[in-house]
């Protein structure tokens, strides 16, 4: 058998006004799995929970995001999460610094949540 990605889809999420950038990530993850369904497991009688999930998710403190609490939001498999720069941080100047002198921020996250599985030889053609 050999591993091949199936399924990748890409999500967004965000946090307003906290600046937690693991829950904005959480949110893109589940925003990347509400745009897929699983439906070729059962139709090609796959095992769901073989599957090898990795995602990455992109913000701008990739060492903010508790991975492991983004692992949790995939429901199947063996999940993998990475976290590199990208997504987006918007400070909001109109309201007035926090006592530290930061500004509030909103945080953007990105995902794409890739799906692998072992294909027996032979069974399913992929080109």
């Amino acid at each position: 058998m050999s591993m091949k990605r199936i399924i990748l889809e890409c999500g967004t999420g965000n946090d307003l006004h906290g600046g937690d950038y693991t829950k904005a990530a959480c949110r893109a993850v589940q925003d990347a799995l509400h745009h897929s369904s699983l439906a070729l497991f059962k139709t090609l009688g796959l095992d769901r929970d073989a599957m090898r999930v990795e995602v990455t998710i992109g913000v701008q403190v990739p060492d903010a995001v508790d991975t492991q609490r983004v692992a949790a939001e995939i429901p199947y498999g063996e999940v993998i999460v990475s976290a590199r720069v990208g997504g987006l941080d918007v400070l909001d100047d109109t309201r007035p610094a926090r006592a530290d002198g930061s500004l509030e921020r909103a945080v953007i996250a990105t995902a794409a949540v890739a799906a692998h599985v072992d294909l027996p030889e032979g069974r399913f053609t992929l080109s």
